[in-house]
């Protein structure tokens, strides 16, 4: 991966060099087989068909723009190392999501771990920041009021409610029962009405 770069979706995050094509551009199915044998020209292709989708997944998972354009830059590095490893039994866009959603989730993982190690807080202040930007006067829009939702009814939101996975796909990809994604897309929901009708 060294000598593969990165466009930055987001100001500020490492940006590099990714040749443009100069001819037509080819089926995602021939730019996967080109990049699986290590064409850079095609992963660059293929970077760029998909990299707003990824980054704006990664920005309404996390909640921060920073954070976007890190987990952005690293779900692409993880893309290049595990594109060997696709065998296209489904679309190379859901194969790059799930990917995406592990790759969040391990970040959440670890940042959980450090911070359990730092911080003894059972809830995530929620309400708290939504009270804080009201008194400021700044209003809610439904991005702020997303990002303000605790992590697991966040992630379940946004991969029930904005990417339209169902909660058997979202049990899989998140390692949780699907009762439980129900439940956090519930949560999630109550605390968008009551943020957004303040």
């Amino acid at each position: 991966m060294s000598t593969l770069a990165l466009a930055s979706p987001h100001p500020g995050v490492l940006a590099a060099r990714i040749p443009l094509a100069p001819h037509a551009a080819p089926a995602v199915s021939e730019l996967v087989q080109r990049a699986q044998r290590g064409d850079e020209e095609a992963f660059g292709a293929l970077y760029r068909a998909h990299v707003g989708r990824v980054h704006a997944l990664c920005l309404r998972l996390s909640g921060d723009a920073q954070a976007a354009g890190e987990l952005t830059q690293d779900v692409f590095v993880r893309v290049w190392e595990a594109l060997p490893s696709f065998r296209g039994e489904s679309a190379f866009g859901s194969w790059l999501f799930r990917l995406a959603m592990n790759v969040f989730l391990g970040k959440r993982r670890a940042t959980g771990r450090r911070e359990r190690r730092v911080f003894s807080t059972a809830e995530p202040a929620f309400l708290e920041q939504a009270r804080e930007r009201a008194h400021s006067g700044e209003q809610l829009d439904l991005e702020q009021a997303i990002a303000a939702l605790p992590p697991g009814a966040r992630s379940v939101f946004v991969l029930h409610d904005v990417e339209g996975y169902q909660h058997g796909e979202i049990a899989r990809m998140t390692g949780i029962a699907e009762g439980t994604s129900k439940a956090q897309l519930f949560r999630a929901r109550r605390l968008l009405r009551e943020a957004l009708s303040r």
